[in-house]
């Protein structure tokens, strides 16, 4: 069902100090185009019958980008306020996320499902970057402030805040919540509320405070971020804090320039970095693409019809919708753009491979879902054959990109995704084989492993894989870097018979570091077991890594028993101590191995 707005876009419109805007290009009847000459209560009816649907639509086929043109929307008086709800991207068009600002709120509260049970541990799959919110809701009562109680795939970027916010909605109880990831952004006048998150990364941002932790909370090259306190302690942590991120690229962004042209800006690497790329003191680097060198691609286009645009030397734009792909779509040229409006989700049919990446250098592919089909495809993405060399200058950025194995419709898939090149950077990952929802169960959506790295020097930053059946990650790559990583095992192994991954060792880790690798480098990584049928289920170890790795290469890790039975032995390589049902919720801790 397509929700019409109250309003229609025609030809030319006035936009501020923009003066005229040339149409939009076609982006589909659910990309959502507002300007600041709409009433506040036209635009908010608009967004209402949108966020009425989709808040509680965990696994409907319905997908919305909500876009905001330069300008201010509401004021002190008459508020812009609305709720985001499951594939929702809400962004603002402008170069800076200073040039749409929102008097007002965009909020994501806790879902209640009976009596005492109210929580965000489910609120994923949606977004909010490139604006500023001036929060503004006098009349909220508890919920005053800019509530984002989100969990994973749920990314906030490009955001400036100016007053309260809470990453957890701590006004219905019990208020869990399993996040999340922010970055390039710049909190001010209000200390971030994490309350409820068990875990959360923060990177290349601005903060004036921040409060509290359960267990794991990750700061890299953020301006004001808490000292180095883990594992919580004295009342401080659990905080992992890098004073600066090793090797970063931002997301590509859509916008409008000031003579209304659509533009996709695509940012350059940045190395050692900290804060953020827009704010004051910053230069924002990197090259704007014209809409007119990019295919617009539908739901209705053939894999045929978006290759050939590839072919051409197109970039690409998914629209909001499902692709459902009989073939795979190969990215072949180097510095391509693949962006995702509205959670985009390719589902392969017949077993193929959703996308293809050559050995190329400068890829990037943001904003996309990958859903398993019902036949069982070997991998899902794939990016670079074995070590395809790439331009350490210009690497290719994977950036809120998430992968799904049921839930919504029966799937299946070997691995999710496999990153052959080398200096590739990993920005907001969640690969989950889903633990409810459709076509669930341990011989229904099969996938063995979320995220193989053969790669050489790939970084990743908020990498969130769950539930696989083996490994959940490999990583055979040198040089790698993980700045945090969160993963459950997978809740329903039958027995113990069925999950081990070689006699004698009891289940699999879920993070495992080849023997062959010499240097890999991990910050605030933690594991959680909850096996749920009622058979003891144990892990050995939730991280193995080859026992010559230099010194301190691991830091700040964590295990958890969340509930169930059995748990998880050792946190590495026999090290750290077991989570069972004698220790529920709280973590064990190694602080640096080796």
């Amino acid at each position: 069902m397509h929700l019409p707005l109250r309003f229609s876009l025609c030809c030319l419109f006035s936009i501020g100090t923009l003066g005229l805007v040339r149409a939009p290009p076609d982006f589909g009847p659910n990309v959502k185009i507002f300007d600041p000459s709409m009433p506040t209560s036209q635009i908010r009816m608009a967004i209402d019958a949108i966020a009425d649907q989709q808040i509680s639509n965990q696994f409907g086929t319905q997908r919305y980008a909500l876009l905001f043109m330069p300008g201010t929307y509401g004021t002190s008086s008459t508020p812009l306020n609305f709720q985001v709800g499951y594939y929702t991207a809400v962004a603002g068009l402008g170069f800076s996320p200073n040039h749409v600002v929102i008097n007002g709120s965009i909020d994501v509260y806790n879902q209640c499902d009976g009596s005492n049970n109210c929580i965000a541990l489910n609120n994923f799959w949606r977004s909010l970057s490139n604006l500023t919110i001036n929060v503004t809701n006098p009349n909220f009562g508890c919920k005053t402030g800019e509530f984002w109680a989100v969990s994973q795939a749920a990314p906030m970027r490009r955001v400036h805040v100016k007053g309260v916010v809470t990453l957890a909605d701590y006004c219905t109880a019990p208020g869990y919540a399993s996040g999340g990831f922010i970055a390039d952004s710049e909190f001010q006048g209000s200390t971030v509320v994490s309350g409820s998150q068990q875990q959360w990364l923060i990177r290349n941002s601005k903060v004036d405070g921040w409060s509290n932790g359960v267990w794991n909370q990750v700061f890299s090259g953020v301006e004001g971020a808490p000292a180095q306190c883990f594992p919580a302690q004295n009342g401080c942590g659990p905080y992992t804090t890098l004073a600066s991120s090793p090797v970063t690229r931002e997301a590509p962004f859509l916008h409008v320039d000031a003579s209304g042209q659509y533009k996709v800006f695509v940012p350059s690497v940045r190395h050692s970095s900290v804060g953020t790329t827009w704010g004051v003191g910053s230069v924002a680097t990197g090259s704007s693409i014209s809409i007119d060198d990019f295919f617009v691609a539908k739901p209705t286009d053939s894999v045929q019809k978006i290759n050939s645009a590839l072919d051409l030397g197109k970039n690409l734009i998914f629209t909001p919708g499902i692709y459902k792909l009989d073939s795979t779509i190969t990215v072949k040229r180097s510095d391509t753009v693949v962006l995702g409006l509205g959670y985009p989700t390719l589902v392969p049919n017949n077993g193929v491979v959703a996308m293809s990446v050559a050995d190329v250098s400068g890829v990037k592919i943001s904003g996309l879902m990958f859903d398993a089909g019902p036949v069982n495809s070997p991998v899902l993405l794939q990016v670079g054959t074995s070590h395809a060399q790439s331009d350490p200058e210009d690497p290719t950025l994977l950036s809120d990109v998430f992968f799904r194995i049921g839930g919504a419709t029966a799937g299946k898939a070997t691995i999710s995704f496999v990153v052959n090149s080398d200096n590739v950077i990993l920005d907001d990952i969640w690969a989950w084989r889903a633990d409810h929802g459709t076509g669930v169960g341990w011989t229904d959506n099969t996938a063995d492993t979320g995220a193989i790295i053969n790669g050489d020097k790939v970084t990743a930053y908020g990498l969130f894989v769950e539930h696989y059946q083996k490994y959940q990650v490999i990583w055979n790559g040198n040089g790698g870097t993980v700045i945090f990583f969160q993963n459950e095992m997978p809740y329903d192994p039958p027995s113990q018979a069925h999950w081990k991954e070689a006699p004698g060792v009891d289940g699999w880790a879920a993070f495992k570091v080849a023997d062959s690798v010499t240097s890999f480098r991990g910050y605030g990584m933690g594991s959680y077991s909850f096996f749920e049928k009622g058979v003891a289920i144990y892990a050995a170890n939730a991280f193995e890594v080859p026992f010559a790795l230099p010194s301190s290469s691991l830091n700040d890790l964590l295990t958890v028993f969340l509930n169930g039975s059995g748990g998880i032995l050792n946190v590495i390589n026999g090290q750290g101590g077991s989570v069972t049902i004698a220790n529920p919720g709280k973590p064990v801790t190694v602080v640096s191995y080796p």
